[in-house]
Protein backbone atom coordinates (compact mmCIF):
# COMPACT_ATOMS: atom_id res chain seq x y z
CA UNK A 1 0.00 0.00 0.00
CA UNK A 2 1.25 3.23 -1.33
CA UNK A 3 0.43 6.70 0.50
CA UNK A 4 0.67 9.56 -0.43
CA UNK A 5 3.39 10.58 1.96
CA UNK A 6 5.02 7.55 1.69
CA UNK A 7 9.34 7.50 2.34
CA UNK A 8 9.30 3.81 2.16
CA UNK A 9 9.03 2.80 5.53
CA UNK A 10 6.79 0.89 6.93
CA UNK A 11 4.12 2.16 9.40
CA UNK A 12 2.76 1.20 12.88
CA UNK A 13 -0.41 -0.94 12.65
CA UNK A 14 -1.39 1.00 15.72
CA UNK A 15 0.15 4.64 14.72
CA UNK A 16 -2.04 4.15 11.35
CA UNK A 17 -5.32 2.81 13.02
CA UNK A 18 -4.73 5.79 15.81
CA UNK A 19 -3.72 8.65 13.23
CA UNK A 20 -6.18 7.35 10.05
CA UNK A 21 -9.07 7.14 12.81
CA UNK A 22 -12.40 6.94 10.99
CA UNK A 23 -11.38 8.82 7.72
CA UNK A 24 -12.31 5.80 5.52
CA UNK A 25 -15.23 4.96 6.93
CA UNK A 26 -16.53 9.03 6.47
CA UNK A 27 -14.61 9.70 3.59
CA UNK A 28 -17.14 7.71 1.66
CA UNK A 29 -19.11 10.66 1.14
CA UNK A 30 -16.21 13.04 -0.10
CA UNK A 31 -15.47 10.28 -3.41
CA UNK A 32 -17.37 12.26 -5.64
CA UNK A 33 -16.01 15.38 -4.85
CA UNK A 34 -12.40 14.52 -4.87
CA UNK A 35 -13.14 13.21 -8.32
CA UNK A 36 -14.66 15.96 -9.30
CA UNK A 37 -11.70 18.24 -7.97
CA UNK A 38 -8.86 15.93 -9.12
CA UNK A 39 -10.08 16.30 -13.08
CA UNK A 40 -10.49 20.03 -12.65
CA UNK A 41 -7.16 19.90 -11.17
CA UNK A 42 -5.82 17.69 -14.08
CA UNK A 43 -7.49 20.00 -16.64
CA UNK A 44 -5.63 23.20 -15.08
CA UNK A 45 -2.22 21.08 -15.35
CA UNK A 46 -2.70 20.46 -19.12
CA UNK A 47 -4.29 23.79 -20.02
CA UNK A 48 -0.54 25.25 -17.95
CA UNK A 49 1.24 22.58 -20.52
CA UNK A 50 2.02 20.74 -16.92
CA UNK A 51 0.65 17.47 -18.31
CA UNK A 52 0.43 16.14 -21.51
CA UNK A 53 -2.71 15.66 -23.47
CA UNK A 54 -2.44 12.05 -23.68
CA UNK A 55 -1.65 11.90 -19.98
CA UNK A 56 -4.82 14.27 -19.09
CA UNK A 57 -7.41 12.03 -21.59
CA UNK A 58 -6.09 8.95 -19.66
CA UNK A 59 -6.23 10.67 -15.64
CA UNK A 60 -9.96 11.89 -16.94
CA UNK A 61 -11.19 8.70 -17.95
CA UNK A 62 -9.88 6.89 -15.11
CA UNK A 63 -10.85 9.22 -12.72
CA UNK A 64 -14.44 9.30 -14.10
CA UNK A 65 -14.66 5.76 -13.93
CA UNK A 66 -13.25 5.09 -10.18
CA UNK A 67 -16.10 7.67 -9.47
CA UNK A 68 -18.63 5.26 -11.14
CA UNK A 69 -17.37 2.37 -9.68
CA UNK A 70 -17.45 3.60 -5.77
CA UNK A 71 -21.08 5.26 -6.43
CA UNK A 72 -22.08 1.17 -7.72
CA UNK A 73 -20.66 -0.10 -4.33
CA UNK A 74 -17.42 -1.75 -6.21
CA UNK A 75 -14.81 -0.51 -4.04
CA UNK A 76 -14.72 1.26 -0.66
CA UNK A 77 -11.72 2.70 1.12
CA UNK A 78 -10.07 0.20 3.76
CA UNK A 79 -7.76 1.86 6.72
CA UNK A 80 -4.87 0.75 4.69
CA UNK A 81 -5.55 3.43 2.38
CA UNK A 82 -5.87 6.08 5.35
CA UNK A 83 -8.71 8.03 3.27
CA UNK A 84 -10.33 8.60 0.12
CA UNK A 85 -6.86 11.16 -1.77
CA UNK A 86 -5.10 7.23 -0.89
CA UNK A 87 -7.58 4.96 -2.62
CA UNK A 88 -8.27 7.24 -5.36
CA UNK A 89 -4.62 8.12 -6.18
CA UNK A 90 -3.79 4.30 -5.97
CA UNK A 91 -6.61 3.18 -7.58
CA UNK A 92 -5.26 5.94 -10.78
CA UNK A 93 -1.63 4.85 -10.76
CA UNK A 94 -2.69 1.19 -10.77
CA UNK A 95 -4.96 1.62 -13.69
CA UNK A 96 -2.43 4.05 -15.94
CA UNK A 97 0.94 3.73 -14.42
CA UNK A 98 3.22 6.73 -14.18
CA UNK A 99 0.23 9.20 -15.77
CA UNK A 100 -1.45 9.01 -12.45
CA UNK A 101 1.71 10.16 -10.72
CA UNK A 102 1.76 13.16 -12.22
CA UNK A 103 -1.86 14.31 -11.43
CA UNK A 104 -0.14 15.33 -7.69
CA UNK A 105 1.65 17.68 -9.29
CA UNK A 106 0.89 21.50 -8.10
CA UNK A 107 -1.07 20.68 -4.91
CA UNK A 108 -1.00 19.01 -1.40
CA UNK A 109 -3.27 16.48 0.21
CA UNK A 110 -3.92 19.76 2.76
CA UNK A 111 -5.42 21.77 -0.41
CA UNK A 112 -7.06 18.22 -2.05
CA UNK A 113 -9.11 17.13 0.85
CA UNK A 114 -10.16 20.88 1.70
CA UNK A 115 -11.60 21.51 -1.68
CA UNK A 116 -13.44 18.20 -1.77
CA UNK A 117 -14.72 19.69 2.06
CA UNK A 118 -15.64 22.63 0.37
CA UNK A 119 -17.40 21.28 -2.31
CA UNK A 120 -19.42 18.98 -0.02
CA UNK A 121 -20.27 21.33 2.13
CA UNK A 122 -21.77 23.62 -0.43
CA UNK A 123 -24.01 20.88 -1.10
CA UNK A 124 -24.62 20.04 2.02
CA UNK A 125 -26.01 23.65 2.86
CA UNK A 126 -28.08 23.79 0.10
CA UNK A 127 -29.88 20.04 0.55
CA UNK A 128 -30.31 21.47 4.67
CA UNK A 129 -31.92 24.70 3.23
CA UNK A 130 -34.46 23.55 1.36
CA UNK A 131 -34.86 20.77 4.06
CA UNK A 132 -35.79 24.06 6.45
CA UNK A 133 -38.37 25.28 3.67
CA UNK A 134 -39.91 22.25 3.09
CA UNK A 135 -40.81 21.94 6.77
CA UNK A 136 -42.12 25.34 6.59
CA UNK A 137 -44.51 24.45 3.32
CA UNK A 138 -45.85 21.81 5.94
CA UNK A 139 -46.00 24.22 8.75
CA UNK A 140 -48.32 26.66 5.97
CA UNK A 141 -50.18 23.51 5.13
CA UNK A 142 -51.30 22.91 8.20
CA UNK A 143 -52.33 26.12 8.84
CA UNK A 144 -54.49 25.95 5.63
CA UNK A 145 -56.19 22.72 6.87
CA UNK A 146 -56.93 24.33 10.45
CA UNK A 147 -55.53 28.20 10.71
CA UNK A 148 -58.82 29.75 11.79
CA UNK A 149 -58.70 26.95 15.30
CA UNK A 150 -58.32 29.66 18.27
CA UNK A 151 -55.33 28.14 20.43
CA UNK A 152 -54.11 30.19 23.66
CA UNK A 153 -50.91 31.86 23.48
CA UNK A 154 -48.62 31.40 26.58
CA UNK A 155 -46.04 33.40 28.50
CA UNK A 156 -44.70 32.04 31.18
CA UNK A 157 -46.28 28.75 30.77
CA UNK A 158 -49.98 30.96 31.05
CA UNK A 159 -52.72 31.36 29.23
CA UNK A 160 -51.62 35.14 27.95
CA UNK A 161 -53.70 36.39 24.83
CA UNK A 162 -55.71 34.83 22.06
CA UNK A 163 -54.03 32.88 19.53
CA UNK A 164 -54.65 30.83 16.56
CA UNK A 165 -53.27 27.72 14.91
CA UNK A 166 -52.32 30.10 11.81
CA UNK A 167 -50.35 32.01 14.22
CA UNK A 168 -48.91 29.45 16.00
CA UNK A 169 -47.86 27.33 12.62
CA UNK A 170 -46.32 30.66 10.76
CA UNK A 171 -44.36 31.84 13.77
CA UNK A 172 -42.55 28.59 12.99
CA UNK A 173 -42.29 28.44 9.54
CA UNK A 174 -40.62 31.96 9.37
CA UNK A 175 -38.18 31.10 11.34
CA UNK A 176 -37.68 28.18 9.77
CA UNK A 177 -37.06 30.02 6.31
CA UNK A 178 -35.15 32.55 8.16
CA UNK A 179 -32.99 29.36 9.68
CA UNK A 180 -32.88 28.09 5.54
CA UNK A 181 -31.59 31.76 4.48
CA UNK A 182 -28.70 31.77 7.63
CA UNK A 183 -27.86 28.18 5.87
CA UNK A 184 -27.23 29.81 2.49
CA UNK A 185 -25.56 32.71 3.93
CA UNK A 186 -22.37 29.82 5.02
CA UNK A 187 -21.78 30.23 1.16
CA UNK A 188 -19.75 32.91 1.76
CA UNK A 189 -17.25 31.00 3.43
CA UNK A 190 -17.55 27.39 1.78
CA UNK A 191 -17.10 29.50 -1.60
CA UNK A 192 -13.23 30.18 -1.57
CA UNK A 193 -11.10 28.05 -4.09
CA UNK A 194 -8.18 26.07 -1.38
CA UNK A 195 -6.46 24.66 -4.47
CA UNK A 196 -3.28 25.83 -5.37
CA UNK A 197 -2.45 26.63 -1.45
CA UNK A 198 -0.61 23.30 -1.24
CA UNK A 199 0.72 23.00 1.62
CA UNK A 200 -0.41 26.20 2.97
CA UNK A 201 2.52 28.55 1.09
CA UNK A 202 1.49 27.90 -2.77
CA UNK A 203 3.70 25.64 -5.32
CA UNK A 204 6.85 26.98 -6.00
CA UNK A 205 8.24 26.97 -9.44
CA UNK A 206 5.10 25.16 -10.35
CA UNK A 207 3.03 28.15 -13.38
CA UNK A 208 -0.59 26.66 -12.14
CA UNK A 209 -3.51 28.61 -12.59
CA UNK A 210 -5.81 29.04 -9.14
CA UNK A 211 -8.17 31.04 -11.14
CA UNK A 212 -8.95 27.64 -13.75
CA UNK A 213 -9.34 25.52 -10.84
CA UNK A 214 -11.91 27.95 -9.01
CA UNK A 215 -14.01 28.49 -12.42
CA UNK A 216 -14.35 24.78 -13.06
CA UNK A 217 -15.55 24.02 -9.73
CA UNK A 218 -18.03 26.88 -9.45
CA UNK A 219 -15.83 28.44 -6.41
CA UNK A 220 -17.32 32.45 -6.15
CA UNK A 221 -13.59 33.56 -5.12
CA UNK A 222 -10.03 32.30 -5.03
CA UNK A 223 -8.63 32.60 -1.25
CA UNK A 224 -5.57 34.70 -0.90
CA UNK A 225 -3.21 34.90 -0.06
CA UNK A 226 -2.30 30.97 0.53
CA UNK A 227 -1.60 31.53 3.93
CA UNK A 228 -4.91 32.75 4.76
CA UNK A 229 -6.20 28.87 3.06
CA UNK A 230 -4.64 27.00 6.51
CA UNK A 231 -6.00 30.15 8.82
CA UNK A 232 -9.67 29.36 7.28
CA UNK A 233 -9.75 25.82 8.12
CA UNK A 234 -12.90 25.31 10.57
CA UNK A 235 -14.80 28.69 9.92
CA UNK A 236 -16.74 27.28 7.53
CA UNK A 237 -17.28 24.46 9.08
CA UNK A 238 -18.09 26.29 12.54
CA UNK A 239 -20.42 28.72 10.73
CA UNK A 240 -22.60 25.92 8.91
CA UNK A 241 -23.01 24.12 12.67
CA UNK A 242 -23.68 27.11 13.72
CA UNK A 243 -26.85 27.53 11.70
CA UNK A 244 -27.43 24.28 12.15
CA UNK A 245 -27.69 24.74 15.64
CA UNK A 246 -30.16 27.36 15.35
CA UNK A 247 -32.28 25.70 12.77
CA UNK A 248 -32.55 22.09 15.30
CA UNK A 249 -33.32 24.42 18.06
CA UNK A 250 -36.48 26.05 16.54
CA UNK A 251 -37.37 22.50 15.51
CA UNK A 252 -36.87 21.65 18.95
CA UNK A 253 -39.17 23.67 20.09
CA UNK A 254 -41.69 22.76 17.40
CA UNK A 255 -41.71 19.46 18.98
CA UNK A 256 -41.41 20.71 22.47
CA UNK A 257 -45.01 21.98 21.59
CA UNK A 258 -46.33 19.04 19.77
CA UNK A 259 -45.73 17.64 22.85
CA UNK A 260 -47.25 19.33 25.20
CA UNK A 261 -50.36 19.69 23.24
CA UNK A 262 -50.45 15.96 23.07
CA UNK A 263 -50.15 15.33 26.72
CA UNK A 264 -53.85 14.53 28.45
CA UNK A 265 -53.68 17.88 30.45
CA UNK A 266 -53.82 19.89 26.96
CA UNK A 267 -55.39 17.24 24.37
CA UNK A 268 -54.91 19.95 21.74
CA UNK A 269 -53.64 17.52 18.91
CA UNK A 270 -53.72 14.39 17.51
CA UNK A 271 -50.12 12.84 16.40
CA UNK A 272 -49.80 10.39 13.30
CA UNK A 273 -49.91 6.54 14.65
CA UNK A 274 -46.88 5.74 12.28
CA UNK A 275 -45.07 8.50 14.24
CA UNK A 276 -45.62 7.57 17.86
CA UNK A 277 -44.76 4.02 19.77
CA UNK A 278 -45.79 2.07 22.27
CA UNK A 279 -44.87 1.44 25.44
CA UNK A 280 -43.29 -2.07 26.48
CA UNK A 281 -45.35 -2.73 29.58
CA UNK A 282 -48.41 0.16 29.58
CA UNK A 283 -50.63 -1.08 26.96
CA UNK A 284 -52.12 2.22 26.99
CA UNK A 285 -49.53 4.48 25.14
CA UNK A 286 -49.07 6.10 22.57
CA UNK A 287 -45.44 7.48 23.07
CA UNK A 288 -44.15 10.95 20.92
CA UNK A 289 -40.66 9.21 20.34
CA UNK A 290 -39.98 10.77 17.25
CA UNK A 291 -40.59 14.58 18.49
CA UNK A 292 -38.41 13.29 21.55
CA UNK A 293 -35.62 13.09 19.50
CA UNK A 294 -36.59 15.67 17.43
CA UNK A 295 -36.00 17.88 20.63
CA UNK A 296 -33.10 16.44 21.68
CA UNK A 297 -31.21 16.63 18.53
CA UNK A 298 -30.32 20.10 18.88
CA UNK A 299 -27.66 19.23 21.95
CA UNK A 300 -26.17 17.40 19.04
CA UNK A 301 -25.82 19.86 16.87
CA UNK A 302 -24.50 22.32 19.65
CA UNK A 303 -22.04 19.73 20.89
CA UNK A 304 -20.66 19.22 17.60
CA UNK A 305 -20.39 23.39 16.95
CA UNK A 306 -17.97 23.31 20.21
CA UNK A 307 -16.01 20.64 19.13
CA UNK A 308 -15.11 22.20 16.28
CA UNK A 309 -14.15 25.35 17.84
CA UNK A 310 -12.23 23.56 20.59
CA UNK A 311 -10.28 21.98 17.80
CA UNK A 312 -9.22 25.09 16.06
CA UNK A 313 -9.05 27.26 19.14
CA UNK A 314 -5.16 28.64 19.68
CA UNK A 315 -3.18 26.67 16.77
CA UNK A 316 -0.76 28.49 15.76
CA UNK A 317 -0.71 29.53 11.77
CA UNK A 318 -0.19 26.86 8.74
CA UNK A 319 -1.57 23.36 8.68
CA UNK A 320 -2.15 20.66 11.77
CA UNK A 321 -3.35 17.35 12.03
CA UNK A 322 -5.55 17.98 14.78
CA UNK A 323 -8.04 19.83 11.53
CA UNK A 324 -8.26 16.00 10.50
CA UNK A 325 -11.18 15.84 13.57
CA UNK A 326 -12.99 18.60 12.42
CA UNK A 327 -14.75 15.90 9.81
CA UNK A 328 -16.48 13.88 12.75
CA UNK A 329 -18.62 16.45 14.87
CA UNK A 330 -19.26 18.35 11.24
CA UNK A 331 -20.47 14.85 9.28
CA UNK A 332 -22.31 14.20 12.51
CA UNK A 333 -24.06 17.84 12.97
CA UNK A 334 -24.70 17.67 9.70
CA UNK A 335 -26.54 14.21 9.22
CA UNK A 336 -28.31 14.61 12.37
CA UNK A 337 -30.63 17.71 11.16
CA UNK A 338 -31.09 15.92 7.89
CA UNK A 339 -32.30 13.49 9.51
CA UNK A 340 -34.99 15.23 11.07
CA UNK A 341 -35.75 17.43 8.24
CA UNK A 342 -36.75 14.47 5.90
CA UNK A 343 -38.78 12.70 8.73
CA UNK A 344 -40.61 16.08 10.09
CA UNK A 345 -42.93 17.51 6.75
CA UNK A 346 -44.35 13.73 6.68
CA UNK A 347 -44.93 13.77 10.36
CA UNK A 348 -46.71 17.42 10.57
CA UNK A 349 -48.31 16.27 7.61
CA UNK A 350 -50.48 14.04 10.15
CA UNK A 351 -50.72 16.72 13.00
CA UNK A 352 -54.45 17.30 13.89
CA UNK A 353 -55.73 19.80 16.21
CA UNK A 354 -58.70 18.63 18.62
CA UNK A 355 -61.20 21.70 18.71
CA UNK A 356 -63.22 19.99 21.00
CA UNK A 357 -60.39 19.97 24.07
CA UNK A 358 -59.41 23.95 23.43
CA UNK A 359 -60.76 25.95 25.94
CA UNK A 360 -59.55 29.24 26.79
CA UNK A 361 -59.32 30.98 29.94
CA UNK A 362 -61.48 34.19 29.68
CA UNK A 363 -59.72 36.39 31.20
CA UNK A 364 -56.91 35.79 27.94
CA UNK A 365 -59.32 39.03 26.77
CA UNK A 366 -57.64 41.19 29.55
CA UNK A 367 -54.88 42.73 27.04
CA UNK A 368 -57.70 43.46 24.31
CA UNK A 369 -59.86 45.12 26.98
CA UNK A 370 -57.84 47.39 28.34
CA UNK A 371 -56.87 48.43 24.44
CA UNK A 372 -60.65 49.04 24.10
CA UNK A 373 -61.12 51.05 26.82
CA UNK A 374 -57.62 53.09 25.14
CA UNK A 375 -59.82 53.10 22.13
CA UNK A 376 -63.01 54.18 23.64
CA UNK A 377 -62.36 56.89 26.40
CA UNK A 378 -58.92 57.96 25.12
CA UNK A 379 -57.66 57.53 28.65
CA UNK A 380 -53.69 56.27 29.23
CA UNK A 381 -53.05 52.88 28.64
CA UNK A 382 -52.12 52.44 32.34
CA UNK A 383 -55.06 54.13 33.64
CA UNK A 384 -57.13 51.02 31.50
CA UNK A 385 -54.53 48.30 32.82
CA UNK A 386 -55.38 49.53 36.44
CA UNK A 387 -59.21 49.15 35.46
CA UNK A 388 -59.46 45.73 34.03
CA UNK A 389 -56.65 44.40 36.33
CA UNK A 390 -59.26 45.18 39.25
CA UNK A 391 -62.27 43.40 37.97
CA UNK A 392 -60.12 40.38 37.79
CA UNK A 393 -59.20 40.90 41.44
CA UNK A 394 -62.65 41.65 42.40
CA UNK A 395 -62.97 37.79 41.50
CA UNK A 396 -60.31 36.22 43.44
Amino acid sequence: MTRLWDKGTSLDAQVLKYTAGDDHVLDSRLVRYDIRASIAHAEMLGEQGLLLPADLAAIRDALTAIGAEHASGRWQISLEDEDCQTAIENLLTARIGAAGGRLHAGRSRNDQVLAALRLYMRDAAETLSQGAGSVADALDALASRQGEQELPGYTHMQQAMPSSVALWASGFSAELRDDAEGLQLTQRRIGKNPLGSAAGFGTPNLDISRESTRRRLGFAVTQEPVTAVQLSRGKAEAQLLFEITLLTQDLGRLAADLMLFYSQEFGFVSLPAAFTTGSSIMPQKRNPDVFELMRGRSAVAQAALTEVLGITQKLTSGYHRDLQLIKPPLFRGIDSCLQTLEILPSALGGVRFRPENIRLDPAIHAAADANALVARDGIPFREAYRQVAAKFEDKE
